[in-house]
């Protein structure tokens, strides 16, 4: 897996480290501004592409909330 320096995914990577997490998504959201994203980590390549994915997945279902109301 390459090493990704960033401190969204630093952030997920230790909280992983401290927890015993093998996937993590943090999601992050600021309402004055409007924005909303994630970082996330899996153990492995393959968890990584995984926790990603499910990120996607829960980014999108917020956002659709945040934008119509409506529930996923």
């Amino acid at each position: 897996m390459a090493w990704n320096p960033s401190p969204e995914v630093a952030a997920a990577r230790d909280f992983a480290s401290r927890f015993g997490g093998e996937q993590v998504i943090i999601l992050h959201l600021d309402r004055t501004s409007g924005r909303i994203g994630y970082a996330s980590y899996g153990k492995s390549k393959r968890l990584c592409d995984d926790a990603k994915t499910l990120a996607d997945v829960a980014l999108e279902a917020v956002t659709k909330y945040l934008t119509t109301g409506e529930r996923p």
